[in-house]
Formats: structure tokens, sequence, C-alpha cells
């Protein structure tokens, strides 16, 4: 039984997946601090300087909490965008790579020969 679970636990997509999960985790965390910390604030400082407010989340009418709403329709907005952004770039890097042109192999010695037969038998 440990050998098999050994077995399952070093397959590459194993350890593919937690490498990516892991790394996904990471960068959820960067592209959250990012948007929560910087555009958030930048996007909305003067509406909330007009309404007295230092947090967003704390922004309320009559008992409705629509600032943290408004938070977070910006967060997945910006969270869509940066995802976005990063797809494209990575289809236009792929699309580099695949739009170079692939020299043709060279001729194997059986072809060289079988070209030179062709044209003897040409003459």
């Amino acid at each position: 039984m440990f050998k098999s679970f050994k077995e399952f636990i070093l397959r590459g997509n194993v350890v593919d997946l937690a490498v990516a999960v892991i790394v996904g985790a990471s960068f959820g965390a960067i592209v959250t601090s990012f948007i929560t910390d910087i555009i958030t604030p930048l996007m909305l400082q003067p509406v909330m300087d007009r309404l007295g407010v230092a947090e967003l989340e704390k922004v309320q009418s009559h008992g409705i909490l629509y600032g943290k709403f408004l938070a977070a329709v910006i967060s997945f907005l910006a969270t869509a965008f940066i995802v976005f952004m990063l797809v494209n770039v990575s289809n236009r890097m792929k699309a580099k790579k695949d739009a170079a042109p692939v020299p043709a192999p060279a001729p194997t010695k059986d072809q060289v020969l079988l070209t030179e037969i062709r044209d003897l038998l040409k003459k």
C-alpha cells in the first residue's frame, strides 16, 4: 500500500498540481492585496473623503453596507482584468513562438541518394 501511495504522489501530474495550487494561492494573495490596498483606494479616495469614511467596507446608508458590495465588485472586476491581461500576454508569447518558421531538416543520406538516382534516371 505504501509503495502504490509513493508512486501516486511521485507522479508528475500530482506534483505539478500541488505546485500550481501553491503558486496560485500566493499569486491570489498578491492580487488581492494589490486591489484592496492600491487600486480601490486610488479609485475611490475622493468619494470616501467626501463621505468622511476611512474604509470602503464601512460605507453604509440606513444599515445597508453598500460599500462592502462595491468593494467586492471592484475586486472582482480588477481580478478579472488582471487575469485577462495575463492570459492575453501568455497567448501573445505562445503565438510568437508558434509563428517562428521552423527550418526544414537536412535531407538524410537515403534521401540524397534517392535524389541522385532520380536525377540520373531523368537523363
